[in-house]
């Protein structure tokens, strides 16, 4: 599902960025309003009782202590007045006198008079492993004030960012100087060495991380959403997923319909393909995002002097590839350099810094690519990527891996962007110490009305999933960003999107759901590409707030939290 880099660290005061909270581009391509109806509580309630016996078997009852709420440790928290706490949560659910885990979580308190008060609203990054404590401050994104009626709960997943135990397995695992993913640059044992050492040491790394990992899937992450209803008195919870936050959604709104309340999945998971699947569908769809991106460059050639032909910047970036399997520089190698650019195939917004980073390359130089590659050693380095795999690998099964070996041969030849990085980056699934299990079957039969936003062409998480989401959910509304290239990419300004958006969390106002299982209820402008900057003297690379730039996100820092989470936490 995810991928291996760390995206640009986007710095932002939050106020400033919101703002521009009011979003400003883009009209609807198609347009509906007529508001739904709304489901009686005692309908809902009703409907808990009918969930498919395919399930998981019910879990002995847990009540979670009261969070004891203080002062957060991180800066941005404290600035935006938010208090932080942890939730107490069994390690194994089927014990839940046993032995306990912390969560760590965080909160900022609704903005509106309490007779207004619509609730609390927990936040998903993605991932797996994606940090969200810093998410509850999304709400402030929300235009016209839809953010405000709202408890905002950001919260780290059992192992991952500051709950405990934090989940690490190989400090310097990610860091930089390694070779090509690709096999045939005679790499395929160096790879199948690293990624087993990596399993055998998430299982030795210490006892309470090895016990964790037993209990680490989608299941048990909705059973601490559920722990967490509970310790904040809701008697419904809210909720704002990205990417594989979408499915963390769908799997409680299957286990837990009557505590749905208003949702919005952004980045779409398709529910069929956990996991394996998915990540070939996604090596395919990166391949055309990766195309999308080099005619993007060519385009601007007036700006960045690279010639008129995808195809030749397209070459420029293979040649730096292929050089860099050869001789890696300073501790930079071909991995590394392929790792950068996958953020090209999941976003727009930093399209002109991977352009600036292809003109340094182009005269030889590499700092630029290996600074946005960053620091990936260190303490605790790996504990998004750690946290990705524990849930990755054992949701669901895969296929051998001899037959994992052969999918990614096939496929390769025709999308050699992603394949057998993707196959690399999840190769450790093969020797971990954690059995699979099976996936729950989502169904959102007697679930309220819930917003899906997808654009067209996002790679993570193809479009087939929407549709397939949309269908299983007949209440569900989906929101097509039309030939828009970007993941996750809602509150961007572009203000079809995030005005529904709004409506909706103020509301419950969402547009009329059309006849037809394999079309979006509502047509929206996608997330603009950035304007090109100059290339300075030195070919220093701009970033996605460099002046004159047409995508300044809203989320700003925010958004790189969703990035890191979608991208692979590096």
């Amino acid at each position: 599902m995810r991928r291996s880099f760390r995206s640009i660290a986007v710095k932002g005061a939050l106020a400033a960025l919101v703002g521009a909270g009011l979003a400003t581009v883009g009209a609807p391509i198609a347009t509906a309003h007529a508001a739904a109806p709304q489901p009686t509580e005692q309908q809902i309630d009703q409907a808990a009782t009918r969930v498919s016996a395919a399930q998981p078997a019910r879990l002995p009852a847990y009540n979670p202590p009261s969070i004891k709420w203080g002062r957060c440790a991180d800066t941005g928290l404290r600035k935006a007045h938010a208090v932080c706490g942890m939730l107490i949560v069994p390690l194994d659910y089927k014990r839940p006198h046993g032995t306990k885990i912390k969560l760590a979580v965080s909160k900022i308190k609704h903005k509106t008079s309490a007779a207004k008060y619509q609730g609390v609203m927990l936040v998903n990054p993605g991932g797996p492993g994606g940090s969200g404590l810093r998410l509850s401050q999304l709400g402030a994104a929300v235009p016209h004030g839809g953010g405000k009626p709202y408890d905002w709960i950001g919260f780290d997943p059992r192992g991952v960012g500051q709950s405990k135990p934090a989940l690490r397995c190989d400090d310097d695992y990610l860091a930089g100087g390694r070779p090509s993913y690709d096999p045939a640059a005679g790499t395929e044992a160096f790879w199948s060495a690293k990624t087993a050492a990596y399993a055998h040491a998430c299982k030795k790394e210490s006892p309470a991380r090895a016990r964790l990992l037993r209990h680490d899937h989608t299941t048990d992450s909705v059973a601490d959403m559920e722990s967490l209803r509970k310790a904040l008195h809701a008697s419904k919870i809210n909720y704002y997923g990205f990417s594989y936050g979408t499915y963390l959604g769908q799997v409680y709104a299957t286990l837990h319909p009557n505590r749905v309340r208003r949702f919005v999945l952004d980045g779409v998971v398709d529910p069929r393909d956990v996991w394996y699947q998915s990540n070939l569908a996604q090596d395919t769809a990166f391949e055309a995002n990766a195309d999308t991106f080099f005619d993007w460059v060519a385009a601007n050639d007036p700006t960045y002097h690279l010639g008129t032909s995808g195809t030749g910047v397209r070459q420029l970036y293979y040649t730096v590839l292929a050089n860099l399997s050869q001789h890696p520089i300073n501790g930079f190698g071909a991995a590394d350099w392929n790792d950068v650019f996958t953020g090209a195939g999941y976003y727009v917004y930093d399209w002109d810094a991977y352009a600036h980073i292809l003109v340094s390359a182009q005269k030889g130089d590499l700092a630029p690519a290996k600074a946005m590659y960053g620091d990936q050693s260190g303490p605790g380095a790996d504990n998004e990527y750690a946290g990705y795999l524990a849930v990755q690998c054992t949701d669901a099964s895969s296929p051998s891996w001899s037959q994992q070996l052969r999918d990614a041969a096939a496929l390769a030849p025709r999308a050699p962007f992603l394949t057998w990085n993707n196959t690399w980056f999840n190769a450790p699934c093969r020797d971990w110490p954690v059995k699979p299990t099976r996936p729950v079957h989502v169904t959102g039969r007697h679930v309220p009305p819930i917003l899906l936003i997808e654009e067209t062409h996002d790679a993570a998480t193809p479009w087939a999933g929407a549709i397939e989401v949309r269908k299983r959910f007949p209440k569900a509304r989906l929101i097509e960003g039309v030939d828009g290239t970007t993941h996750a990419g809602s509150l961007s300004g572009v203000r079809c999107t995030d005005d529904r958006i709004a409506a909706y969390l103020l509301h419950g106002k969402l547009f009329k759901r059309k006849h037809g299982a394999d079309r979006a209820d509502l047509r929206c402008p996608p997330v603009p590409t950035p304007v090109p900057t100059p290339v300075s003297a030195s070919g220093a690379s701009s970033s996605r707030l460099a002046p004159g730039s047409t995508t300044v996100d809203p989320l700003g820092s925010l958004r790189s939290l969703i990035e890191t989470a979608a991208l692979g936490g590096r």
